[in-house]
């Protein structure tokens, strides 16, 4: 498999494993289950438990939306004839479609037995760009009968090819997923059934397939539903379809040209729909490494494998939803809008931060944002358990609903009263870089 191809696939099965974490069941929202039938008992939801629910509701539409990009992670504009040909692809995008098939249905079923939930999780909520009916849509995709039809087309290939996608199990890159699949055998075969149930529409879909490419109208359609409906989450009206980034490549030349390794970005896409229960103008940060001259004076280094594979093109450690990965800056800085921190630390306390930081590279995205445990990293959660405790820097968490975190927003505050201080900002005021003072006060300004 081309390197390119392998990087891509690493990436998706990282975000498969990662939002597995984040979708609901019976027993990780135990305490919310309890909330529902509470509120559907008196007929309406109070105040602490509309936040729970909500909370999870928004970190299950975010999880939602990793799994929707996969196909596109994976497959490009070439037409695929057989499965076959790219088998590991199909067994990443097939696990994520079985995950979000699951958890929706759980989701769907659970609102159906609640009306007074169905009622909430339609509710529009503007401060994240939340528009009213979104579940009812949601709803309408799990339940048309050309997605089952898809589902059903899938699933069969997936048995027919058992053995082969079995003998994947060892690989150290597909293996988990072929894992992950293993353990939704049975959910496949009820899908399958109730997709018989729709046969006449299966049979029309059958005949459209056996005419035109297997992979792309199977997999590309088993989202496509799906995708319309979360499609609306991106806050439409703020910025037209495929409208490019405000940080421009020259505008992000000169600000990379006067970072240095440990400066925290905080970044802003206008229309993400990422981080939807941590609303703010702030809703990601990242941390820079410096490019491999600027590594080697500080006494950093990244390992050697990963260094020479990235052919000198690391400039950051952030954590997507792929997980936390040694990044380029064309990647990273790919933003409408951004602030550098600048932390007022020893070479050698720096160093240690940096090198603190990055022994998590590697580890899956944390859609949950509870920082209470280190396996898995949101985004600030790499600045966090970089920086806390060396020299004067210290972080507080925050309680969101039960879970400790440290949401962009404070990380600014209290970075700020700890020490750093604003480098630089850019995508606020015009199409320019604004350092110093310039750059505090149109920070200020997002406040």
């Amino acid at each position: 498999m081309p390197e390119k191809a392998r990087e891509e696939l690493s990436r998706a099965v990282s975000a498969v494993l990662a939002a597995v974490r984040a979708m609901p069941d019976a027993v990780t929202i135990a305490p919310e289950l309890q909330q529902i039938a509470n509120a559907s008992e008196r007929g309406y939801f109070l105040p602490d438990e509309d936040e729970s629910v909500r909370l999870r509701y928004l970190q299950y539409l975010s999880a939602r939306a990793a799994l929707l990009e996969i196909p596109a992670m994976l497959l490009d504009e070439s037409v695929r004839e057989d499965w076959l040909d790219e088998l590991p692809a199909f067994v990443t995008a097939f696990a994520a479609a079985c995950v979000l098939i699951r958890a929706t249905s759980f989701v769907t079923e659970l609102a159906v037995a609640n009306p007074v939930l169905w009622k909430k999780l339609d509710e529009e909520d503007l401060r994240v760009g939340l528009p009213r009916k979104t579940f009812t849509g949601l709803y309408r995709s799990l339940a048309s009968p050309e997605s089952l039809a898809r589902i059903r087309a899938a699933a069969e290939f997936y048995d027919e090819h058992q053995d082969r996608i079995r003998k994947l199990a060892d690989d150290p890159e597909i293996g988990p997923v072929v894992g992950l699949l293993a353990t939704e055998a049975g959910r496949i075969e009820r899908r399958k059934r109730e997709a018989v149930r729709r046969h006449l529409v299966y049979r029309w879909f059958s005949f459209q397939r056996r005419q035109r490419s297997a992979w792309r109208q199977v997999m590309f359609g088993l989202f496509e539903a799906g995708g319309s409906a979360i499609a609306e989450l991106r806050q439409p009206g703020i910025k037209p379809p495929g409208a490019p980034k405000r940080l421009t490549p020259a505008l992000r030349d000169e600000l990379l040209a006067s970072l240095r390794p440990g400066d925290v970005c905080v970044t802003r896409h206008d229309d993400a729909l990422s981080n939807l229960f941590l609303p703010g103008f702030w809703p990601h940060a990242c941390l820079y490494l410096g490019d491999i001259e600027e590594r080697r004076a500080l006494g950093v280094s990244l390992p050697g494998e990963r260094e020479a594979r990235s052919g000198g093109q690391t400039r950051f450690l952030e954590s997507k939803k792929d997980g936390v990965r040694f990044r380029a800056a064309e990647e990273t800085l790919a933003v409408d809008a951004c602030v550098v921190i600048r932390p007022a630390l020893e070479r050698s306390d720096l160093a240690r931060a940096i090198g603190r930081a990055m022994e998590h590279e590697g580890k899956l995205y944390d859609f949950l944002f509870d920082f209470r445990t280190s396996d898995r990293l949101a985004c600030t959660e790499v600045i966090y358990r970089g920086f806390h405790g060396i020299g004067p820097v210290a972080f507080q968490l925050k309680e969101v609903s039960g879970r400790k975190c440290l949401p962009a927003e404070d990380l600014l505050d209290q970075a700020l009263g700890c020490g750093f201080r604003v480098h630089a900002t850019v995508g606020l005021e015009g199409n320019r870089v604004l350092f110093g003072e310039a750059a505090e006060q149109a920070l200020r300004a997002t406040r």
